[in-house]
């Protein structure tokens, strides 16, 4: 790991060497600006528009724009020396319990580790914050960033994390559209305690992935290899009307599948099936040698069958009524 920071804890009069390392990597995948003319990328400069020149960075310095157009200078050096006493310690302020920050304060976080020969004295503080069940609030100023920070312990090292100043967090009031006085439908309601209890679970980070990331290092790859790329169109999105029926459909969605036992009674129909096809077997059988024992009885008595006369029916005589002519 690359250090980014050196300096001392200091609570009380004890003080702890430290480096500091970065506890979190950005994943972005890196893009450039393209010429599609000619494919070369696109580069920036550092220009005067009042001179119509490309300034070199010896010729630039600082300043704050007070009024349009106005500004103060500062030279690096003034700068470097307002920060240079707070720069190289992180001072514990306070002791607090960790429940007692909002999350939106958290910043950034950095693992600490001991520098030189402040193992004891690290090993010490990591104990004592674990036992006690505290953190620290302390000071720390970052590439002349001056910032407040939590440290606490994670698992047998001490990160520490940067957080806002209570000024730089905006206030809710100032966030427009929040519904006021609007009743809850009771079902609704219950409804959805359901859906989050059904979706409830325990926290598994690596089960999160970047789907924008991987789907666009996928397209890299396909474009390197000289693939024809096809994206699939966006599935329309669908205004949802019915609150209640959007809640019933999401919780169906995610009920788990349920075994359904049979029973006796869907075995039932299958016993009277076996029956009966039995039945029709035997019957086929039967059948089959009542017409073998036919057909023996027909060869044995072939020479001795009796012709039999048959009388020819008298013809009916018709009468004609005359009055129906």
């Amino acid at each position: 790991m690359h250090t980014v920071w050196k300096g001392a804890i200091s609570f009380g009069l004890v003080h702890v060497p430290v480096k500091m390392f970065s506890a979190t990597e950005d994943k972005d995948i890196s893009m450039k600006y393209i010429h599609k003319v000619c494919g070369s990328p696109i580069s920036y400069v550092r220009r005067c528009p009042a001179c119509d020149v490309d300034v070199n960075w010896e010729d630039i310095s600082r300043g704050y724009e007070y009024e349009k157009g106005k500004y103060v200078l500062f030279e690096k050096e003034e700068l470097e020396q307002l920060s240079a006493n707070a720069e190289k310690t992180i001072k514990i302020i306070d002791f607090v319990d960790l429940k007692e920050i909002d999350p939106i304060y958290f910043q950034k976080t950095y693992y600490l580790a001991p520098d030189q020969a402040g193992g004891n004295a690290y090993q010490l503080l990591l104990e004592a914050m674990r036992d006690t069940g505290k953190i620290g609030i302390a000071k720390i100023a970052i590439r002349s960033k001056s910032s407040l920070a939590a440290i606490r312990v994670m698992e047998g090292c001490l990160a520490i994390e940067t957080i806002f100043y209570p000024d730089e967090i905006r206030p809710i009031s100032q966030v427009p559209n929040l519904p006021e006085n609007v009743q809850v439908n009771d079902k609704e309601l219950t409804m959805a305690k359901m859906l989050i209890e059904q979706l409830s679970t325990p926290f598994e980070p690596e089960k999160y992935t970047d789907d924008y990331r991987e789907g666009l290092l996928h397209l890299i790859e396909q474009k390197v290899a000289g693939e024809e790329i096809s994206l699939a169109p966006a599935k329309p999105e669908t205004n949802v009307i019915d609150l209640m029926a959007a809640l019933q459909a999401s919780i169906e969605a995610v009920k788990p599948p349920v075994a359904t036992d049979p029973g006796p009674a869907a075995a039932a129909p299958a016993k009277r099936t076996r029956k009966t096809a039995a039945k029709k077997a035997k019957a086929e059988d039967e059948a089959a040698s009542a017409a073998g024992k036919t057909k023996k009885a027909g060869a044995d008595h072939e020479t001795v069958t009796p012709t039999v006369a048959v009388k020819p029916k008298p013809k009916r005589r018709t009468t004609t009524n005359p009055e129906a002519k």
